[in-house]
């Protein structure tokens, strides 16, 4: 019998059962405006890492969107092999929302397999748009980036029109087949902290 009984204990079983392994994808915007697609991994309550070729500076804030998870914002905590790590600013609302989110993620094994039969489109991408005078539109998100959305409704709000898509304030920018595509009115700006109540 040889002895090679390799042990794979180096912290690493804890981490993969707190985090899980499996693929997830995202895309961060900077304060300058400019948009990054990246791998994500070591998602946490407290922050994560996106595996990107991007050179950010630390403490640089910036506003992301993950899959299966949303949109967040935080700051740049430093640089890892391949990419950064990122540090969450939520509020109290929002980082209860994230554990839960988290804690789904892994009862379900969070694996690309399982996630596939149950790839969230129907239930996550209903939504609604509130227009100023207090009407309530149900809408379905096509798509979505960190500056905009497309939206498929049954109404065509005139272009400039002033919405609120859930909690994020909008303008119509254009109108397609489907429905209109709209531009968010927050911006990431170097001058202004990050506010995570308004999410």
């Amino acid at each position: 019998m040889t002895g090679t009984a390799a042990p794979p204990s180096k912290g690493g079983d804890a981490r993969q059962t707190e985090h899980r392994q499996d693929v997830m994808f995202g895309r961060f915007m900077l304060a300058d405006m400019t948009e990054h697609s990246c791998r994500v991994s070591d998602l946490s309550i407290d922050g994560v890492t996106f595996l990107t070729e991007v050179d950010v500076a630390p403490l640089a804030p910036l506003i992301a969107y993950i899959q299966d998870v949303g949109r967040v914002e935080g700051t740049v905590a430093g640089t890892v092999p391949g990419g950064i790590r990122i540090r969450f600013r939520l509020s109290t609302a929002r980082r209860q929302r994230l554990a839960s989110q988290i804690e789904s993620r892994e009862r379900s094994g969070g694996s690309a397999e399982q996630r596939r039969h149950r790839r969230q489109p129907a239930n996550d991408d209903k939504s609604h748009i509130t227009l100023a005078d207090g009407r309530v539109y149900a809408c379905e998100v096509i798509d979505v980036s960190l500056s905009g959305a497309a939206l498929r409704t049954a109404v065509l709000p005139s272009l400039g029109t002033f919405l609120d898509l859930g909690r994020m304030r909008a303008r119509v920018v254009r109108h397609h087949e489907s429905g209109i595509a709209i531009e968010f009115l927050k911006r990431l700006d170097r001058s202004t902290p990050l506010n995570p109540d308004n999410h």
